[in-house]
This record gives structure tokens, sequence and C-alpha cells, in this order.
């Protein structure tokens, strides 16, 4: 995955699921749960690069920042919940879609 459609398109598959552009701003374009309206992806284009970010457990986090140089810590989010993950065709897409899945599980239940 490259493209933010390709992340936007993946998230709108889940359950109760909408886009939300909230600051007024092109560039940052979130994925919600309808039933809590909370936010389980943000992406925005950054140094060339679409961005996501995703909720992430952390008894996960040091993993997946381990495995892939792309994965960092949360931009402009708490570090120790979130991760950016830099779509620089770096990660398998099937590794993409988990981190997002896993950051949808984390959000859909809360209130």
């Amino acid at each position: 995955m490259k493209e933010r459609k390709e992340i936007l398109d993946y998230g709108l598959t889940l359950p109760d699921v909408y886009t939300d552009a909230p600051f007024h701003d092109d560039n940052w374009i979130l994925l919600r749960c309808r039933k809590n309206k909370k936010a389980f992806a943000w992406t925005y284009e950054r140094n060339g690069k679409i961005w996501v970010n995703v909720k992430v457990d952390p008894e996960w986090r040091d993993l997946w920042r381990a495995a892939y140089p792309s994965v960092l810590p949360g931009y402009h989010q708490n570090k120790e919940h979130w991760n950016s993950i830099i779509l620089d065709g770096t990660i398998p897409d099937d590794e993409i879609r988990r981190m997002v899945a896993e950051s949808y599980d984390l959000v859909v239940g809360k209130k």
C-alpha cells in the first residue's frame, strides 16, 4: 500500500466506519467508528509520503517499530499508544491491514 485511498477503502470495509475531515484541512482524513466517533486511523501527507497513525496496544508497539523502519512513534499523538506507518512500499499490505484492523479493534468498544 502506498496510497491514502487504499487505507481508506480498506478501513471502510470494517463495520460501521466512516471518514471524517475534522480539521477543515484536506491533508488530514480520519477513519472513525460510527458508534463512538473514535478515530482509529489518521491519514495525512508528510515529507512527500502518505502516513497513517494507528492506535496500538503497548504490548505490540515496539514489535511493530522494530520489525519495520517505516513504523515510528505516533506523529502528533501519544507515543505510547499510537504508531505512524509511512506508506513507502516497504511494509507488506497484509501487515498494514493488520495494524489498521488492530487499531479498529482497540477503539470500537470504547465509549
